[in-house]
């Protein structure tokens, strides 16, 4: 056994004693990786039995290469082989399970026997850190599919997000997996991005607050949790995928860094992911100011940075600011990237960027000694460590799982409008019909990284892998004395219309109509949301809009359901539209949850992490918009303020907000002031109430948003019953980059409000900071905690 063996030791003196017998080539290995594509197993690989025949289905998504990630085809042509990559060591294995379809058992067996020749031929027995994606569930075959991020966002509820988190990483780290690829903390700025599905919105204390919960989650079951994608990855120009991010430092400062320094500083997050895009000119995989600096240096971030795949090899082919791969990799570590995902394209020269001056031995060792902290925390290279995971009946669909799936569907699904036809009583014998293409397609319940959106669909199957039921089958059986029907109508992407006057004979003989709209998630085009996804406008996509006006002037009553991955222009549907419901991908428990919100079982709980637009142009926007953002009478015809605010989200019980109080109307620079409010449950049963805490500065030294969520908190009231709320807010979280971009707590007026959206703020008052200008430093205060007691 050789001392860094030894788990009594420190780590810190493990890494050091280890680092020193590592040659410069093994060193350069810890920083590379291997991807087993099917496509391309090395001779004695595991050829395990797929679990399920692939095959086309009549709505698969079929894809002419099937890729999963940007651009995989075009790295095959170069692929260098498991023994050349893993010659003197591997820093990880990417995606053993997340590739193609393969049983929990036959996925552990290969990644056992993966890891068995990576000791084998690493000189010291180093084994490599196993990652798989994990942002809606464990990306792999029949494991349970989770709502997507946006969903989480419309929970409003961290303490559920953890547990969920905690489930993904307890079933990764049981066959062998250490490092999941979530959460991502991009806050949205442009609607049509196609990933808007993949953030939890457009507020940074929302995205930071509930992606600080999901780290805690999966790093509480010892799996390293990665942020996505740091920094600025959901802004990019017009929308589109991998567009430049043309934004000045303030606003990347404001709405891009906030979630992820939460991330890192509250939720002591180990890994960080870079992201593709290049901000007013540098490219992310290149920027030591983001990548040291401000991650490292000011926010104390001691973990590894990985690479997005292939965003080293594309510093010289796409960005074009490296000359060839060996100086990209010299680029990107330089920086203060670590490890090369999702294999070692450019890495894998590190030594000649070494002989040519292009890094030093010091930022190669720095990056090494990272990567061995890592592997020793998680027990890699502890003398009694073995490659083969303890496996008693693996269930990755278990009945954990859907509960808590189930609860998360429940608690996302916002009803948006509702003239009392919900909650839906009908008679025995009444005629529901079910209108539009997402009403019997299960896979629009599922976010584009889910297994079967993510790797089945692209390989032309049909399957889901798992149990799960459509709306209509949800609907029959939740309404098992009314008659459930289904039509169509149209395609979800595809122009045709030749369902429509079937759609609109149906509706016409219904008592109700549910009409469902929205999304099919896919990657690179193929789908309306998802990676590559984008939308040129926020109209509905297809011909869906046609369907809705048609069936809608049939004159039934028509609940309006949106199951989406972004948000759509509802402008002239919903005012027709007896309700509007809202469903951002709900998972594979979807279906059970939007029935029992329509038959009333499901008191409706979710809020708009994100706003809905009223029309399909002079949007995208957030709510987060300073005054020249807003509405302005006379200087523009267009108005961009949305049809359904950030925050919104109705029930079927109502509830008060009273009784504003405030400890005090001043406060220092660097003071606290407590805010509280009296929540009540005025209506007849049980429902759960989201209290929502604004700021606003009046007067700043620059433009600042009218309105800004500081706080927030759940309540869950039975009828008649009263919390009091009281958010602790530090004067941190009314500070701001000024003119000279530090960031400083200004003397003057806040405004605070209270209420159940960002235009819902019936309570408000004001503090005075008084004092001089205070210099905020790189440890300000970042959240505002909340208690809730007896009111």
């Amino acid at each position: 056994m050789h001392s860094w063996n030894d788990a009594d030791l420190p780590v810190a003196e493990r890494v050091d004693r280890l680092l020193a017998e590592l040659t410069v080539e093994e060193k350069i290995g810890q920083l590379g990786s291997f991807w087993p594509r099917d496509s391309n197993r090395e001779d004695g690989e595991s050829k395990a039995a797929d679990p399920v025949a692939v095959h086309a289905g009549p709505d698969s998504d079929t894809s002419p290469s099937g890729e999963v990630a940007p651009m995989q085809a075009v790295f095959d042509a170069g692929r260098r082989g498991f023994d050349r990559t893993a010659e003197h060591g591997l820093g990880q294995l990417t995606r053993v399970f997340g590739t193609a379809p393969i049983s929990p058992a036959d996925g552990a067996a290969r990644l056992s026997e993966l890891q068995r020749r990576v000791v084998k031929q690493s000189r010291f027995g180093i084994p490599a850190i196993a990652h798989e994606e994990c942002l809606t569930g464990f990306t792999s075959y029949g494991a349970t599919v989770y709502p997507a991020a946006i969903a989480w966002g419309a929970t409003f509820d961290p303490e559920l997000i953890k547990e969920m988190a905690a489930a993904i990483g307890s079933d990764l780290a049981s066959v062998g997996v250490h490092q999941g690829l979530a959460p991502l903390l991009d806050v949205v700025r442009d609607y049509r991005w196609g990933r808007v599905e993949e953030t939890i919105g457009e507020d940074p204390y929302l995205a930071g607050t509930l992606g600080t919960a999901y780290v805690q989650g999966l790093q509480g079951a010892g799996v390293i949790a990665t942020l996505k994608h740091f920094a600025g990855y959901s802004a990019p120009r017009a929308g589109r995928n991998h567009a430049p991010v043309p934004m000045g430092r303030r606003e990347f400062g404001e709405m891009m860094l906030p979630s992820f320094e939460m991330a890192v500083r509250l939720g002591r997050v180990r890994s960080v992911m870079n992201s593709y895009s290049d901000v007013d000119g540098v490219p992310v995989a290149a920027d030591h100011e983001l990548l040291t600096v401000t991650l490292r240096d000011r926010w104390g971030f001691d973990g590894t940075v990985v690479s997005d795949y292939w965003s080293v090899p594309f510093l010289h082919t796409m960005h074009r600011v490296a000359g060839d791969p060996t100086e990209a990799g010299a680029l990107a570590l330089a920086a203060g990237m670590d490890v090369e995902l999702p294999e070692t394209s450019a890495y894998h020269r590190l030594g000649q960027a070494l002989k040519d001056g292009l890094i030093s031995q010091q930022q190669l060792d720095l990056a090494v000694r990272r990567v061995l902290t890592h592997k020793i925390e998680l027990g890699l290279l502890d003398a009694d460590w073995t490659p083969d995971p303890t496996l008693s009946d693996v269930d990755l669909d278990s009945p954990r799982n859907r509960d808590i799936a189930r609860r998360v569907a429940e608690r996302s699904v916002i009803l948006l409008a509702n003239d009392g036809v919900l909650p839906y009583r009908p008679s025995d014998g009444a005629k529901i019909a079910v209108i539009g293409p997402c009403g019997g397609d299960i896979r629009t319940f599922f976010g584009c990284y889910s297994f079967p959106n993510h790797v089945l669909s692209r390989a032309g199957s049909s399957e889901i892998g798992l149990p799960g039921d459509d709306l209509v089958t949800a609907l029959s059986a939740e309404f098992d004395r009314a008659g459930v029907t289904w039509a169509g109508g149209v395609p979800i992407q595809d122009e045709n219309r030749s369902g429509i006057a079937g759609a609109v004979e149906l509706a016409r003989s219904a008592d109700l109509v549910v009409l469902t709209v929205g999304d099919r998630a896919g990657m690179f085009g193929h789908g309306t949301s998802g990676e590559g996804c984008d939308s040129v406008d926020l109209s509905l996509p297809g011909l869906q809009r046609e369907l809705a006006e048609a069936v809608l002037a049939v004159g039934t009553p028509v609940v309006l359901t949106v199951i989406s991955g972004r948000p759509y222009a509802l402008g002239g549907l919903a005012e027709r539209s007896a309700a509007v419901i809202q469903a951002f991908m709900p998972g594979i428990e979807g279906g059970a949850a939007l029935a029992g919100v329509l038959s009333g079982r499901i008191n409706p709980a979710g809020r708009l992490p994100i706003g809905i637009p009223d029309h399909p142009g002079g949007q995208p926007g957030t709510y987060l918009a300073p005054p020249l953002g807003w509405f302005s009478d006379g200087v523009s015809n267009l108005d961009p303020r949305p049809l359904y605010p950030f925050g919104h989200g109705l029930g079927y019980t109502d509830f008060a907000l009273n009784d504003l109080e405030l400890d005090r109307t001043e406060i220092a620079p660097d003071g606290t002031v407590e805010v509280s409010a009296t929540v009540i449950n005025t209506g007849d049963r049980h429902g759960s109430e989201v209290v929502q805490l604004y700021a606003a500065d009046p007067v700043a030294r620059v433009t600042r948003p009218l309105k800004q969520l500081i706080g927030f908190a759940r309540v869950d009231l039975e009828p008649g019953q009263r919390r009091k709320v009281t958010f602790t807010v530090h004067a941190d979280r009314f500070s701001y980059l000024g003119p000279d971009y530090r960031r400083i707590v200004d003397p003057g007026t806040i405004e605070l409000s209270i209420g159940r959206s960002s235009e819902d703020r019936p309570l408000t008052g004001e503090i005075e900071i008084i004092g001089a200008v205070r210099e905020v430093g790189d440890r300000r205060i970042l959240d505002t905690p909340v208690k809730i007691t007896e009111g």
